[in-house]
């Protein structure tokens, strides 16, 4: 019986003691060795778990900074702060899922398993979302991934999507990609913490068991709980996202009932570190949710595996039960294998703690990629090449979505990419009566350069830049606010600087030309917002004004709650339209000089 039969079993109503239906994934036996003699005359069996974390389809090699990573065994040695802009490290260029192929079959043995801790799809290149990440799982697939956490970025498409991707079938509106009809994932995405809105019953499969030499191995997937905050509300329409610990006891104590003893946790959440470490470092911020997660959760779980913050790390932490317990990250994009060693008692089928080694080993691209695969990336990238190639406009300059991180008095939250994108949009909603547009700043994920990629400088923007720019296909859309609420809602704005580093956490809605204000950070919160004006005129309390912003934001994402205070919906088409159109309209388009928010620090 597969996942999925036993899924549906689910959504008939089977329960666990526990109050929770669960489902076991199917347990596939490896040939693996007849164990080993391990401490003190066990029996034992070998184990090797290889992972990683929120690929975001990134099947090429990435370039520019997300392809550098920390390695003390690294060839690039930044002595004067021009590789990384801080000085003293060494680096290697990694990444690339043909060469990670070449690591992975470097690494594994006859009991090795292949997983990943969330986020391999989604915010992707245009390679594997020109067709709706179909790419990117086909080639997981070769690469032999057994089983994966879902990430947050999982359910950007929404849940019906997700269960295509895992289940096949053509896509409904956009139909099969060149490829033909897609076939489905040979494995499943898991969320423990996940159900359908006001049942009992799972979304996904909570785990998936492998049987290796005569033990059960069991691997409970989670997915951050702040995954409502990040994903549009369409995406997760009809779901529950539980808090991780308690949703992962549960499923541990059903395993163990079921004589599942050693068990792992594959989290979509993870830590920020200490800068530059070595990617084995444990520098990791103890008060954020990974550490939280790995302290607390039940001491019958031997390792946790995790992803979402895009950090490298190697950490032991004390269980509840005191002892100790691994848990890993291993960075992002492809450049980091996680290769984890353990021995299970024969006797007891647990994990032996003491017997746990773990290593992140750089995916460089020092070794022969894998042609297999790089065939298949090749293949996938001539059919999306029509798509990315196609000429949308020019821009005179770079436009940049860099907003200056220092403490310097020029420091401003407002960009020149922020600005052109909130203008694209503000030009398309006003058919839906849109007065002022507002862009979340972590929705704009690369800058505009004007030497642009296969061109020498001629400011040439394609199809494809325009998607690196805006990958999420989020739709805009237009409210009405009273102009009280329009300044309540750019109070929720957030300009933290570090009092250590100078560094700034912020989160500043870039604006259409119709709006401006002044943002004073040296007056309380709540009190920062002041002369807000809507084409050069003063904005009342009581007045109504129409804004455009992309779904996201109007479902509150981002902290943004105040945009669920209105329903008056209108929707209009996908950002990423919106901007390719006003490319081509204005061009050619030079920056503009980020003047409307007057900042006062």
């Amino acid at each position: 019986m597969t996942s999925r039969t036993l899924l549906r079993l689910l959504s008939a109503g089977a329960a666990a003691a526990a109050g929770i239906a669960l489902a076991v994934a199917p347990a596939v036996a490896s040939s693996g060795s007849h164990g080993d003699r391990g401490e003190h005359g066990r029996q034992t069996v070998p184990v090797r778990l290889l992972s990683i974390n929120d690929l975001h389809g990134n099947l090429e090699p990435p370039s520019g900074s997300s392809s550098r990573i920390l390695d003390p065994d690294g060839p690039l040695v930044d002595t004067d702060g021009t590789l990384t802009g801080i000085a003293g490290g060494k680096y290697s260029i990694a990444g690339g899922v043909s060469y990670l192929a070449t690591h992975i079959k470097q690494a594994q043995n006859r009991n090795t398993l292949l997983l990943a801790a969330g986020d391999l799809i989604g915010a992707s290149p245009l390679i594997s979302a020109a067709y709706h990440d179909e790419p990117t799982l086909e080639v997981l697939g070769s690469l032999g991934l057994d089983t994966t956490s879902a990430g947050n970025h999982e359910f950007d498409e929404g849940y019906t999507e997700l269960r295509r991707l895992m289940n096949g079938g053509c896509h409904p509106v956009d139909g099969c990609s060149p490829a033909g009809e897609w076939k489905g994932t040979d494995f499943d995405f898991l969320a423990a913490n996940v159900l359908k809105e006001g049942t009992d019953q799972y979304a996904l499969p909570p785990y998936y068991v492998k049987t290796i030499n005569g033990v059960k191995v069991g691997f409970i997937g989670l997915v951050t709980a702040t995954t409502p905050t990040i994903v549009t509300a369409e995406g997760i329409k009809g779901l529950q996202f539980t808090e991780e610990v308690a949703a992962a006891n549960r499923a541990s104590a059903h395993l163990a009932r079921k004589g599942v003893k050693a068990q792992v946790v594959l989290v979509h959440e993870g830590d920020s570190i200490t800068p530059n470490q070595s990617p084995d470092a444990c520098s990791v911020n103890t008060a954020n949710a990974g550490s939280r997660i790995a302290r607390e959760l039940s001491p019958q779980i031997d390792l946790v595996i995790s992803g979402h913050s895009h950090q490298a790390y190697i950490c032991k932490t004390a269980d509840p039960a005191g002892q100790d317990r691994y848990y890993t990250q291993g960075s992002s994009f492809g450049r980091v294998l996680t290769q984890i060693d353990l021995q299970i008692d024969k006797r007891t089928k647990d994990v032996i703690r003491s017997s746990v080694q773990a290593d992140n080993k750089v995916v460089t691209r020092t070794v022969t990629p894998d042609q297999q695969v790089e065939q298949q990336v090749q293949a996938w990238k001539a059919r999306s090449a029509e798509v990315a190639d196609r000429k949308l406009g020019t821009i005179t300059a770079d436009i940049s979505n860099v907003v200056n991180n220092s403490s310097a008095a020029t420091t401003k939250p407002e960009t020149a990419l922020g600005d052109l994108i909130a203008d694209s949009q503000l030009e398309a909603a006003k058919a839906g009566g849109a007065e002022i547009a507002l862009m979340n700043p972590g929705g704009i994920r690369t800058s505009l350069t004007y030497a642009q990629k296969g061109s020498e400088g001629d400011g040439v923007v394609t199809y494809g830049e325009a998607f690196e720019v805006q990958p999420f296909s989020n739709i805009v859309q237009v409210r009405t606010y009273t102009g009280a609420q329009l300044k309540a809602l750019l109070e929720q704005q957030v300009w933290t600087p570090n009092p250590t580093t100078g560094a700034i956490s912020h989160r500043i809605l870039q604006v259409s030309s119709s709006l401006t204000y002044t943002f004073d950070t040296t007056k309380p919160v709540g009190s920062r917002v002041s002369d807000i004006k809507l084409n050069g005129t003063p904005v009342t309390d009581t007045q109504s004004i129409k804004i455009a912003a992309n779904n996201f934001l109007m479902g509150g994402g981002d902290g943004f709650s105040v945009f669920t205070q209105s329903s008056d919906t209108w929707s209009g088409p996908i950002d990423l339209d919106t901007f390719t159109a006003y490319l081509g309209a204005h061009s050619p388009i030079s920056p503009s000089p980020a003047d409307r928010i007057t900042f006062i620090k």
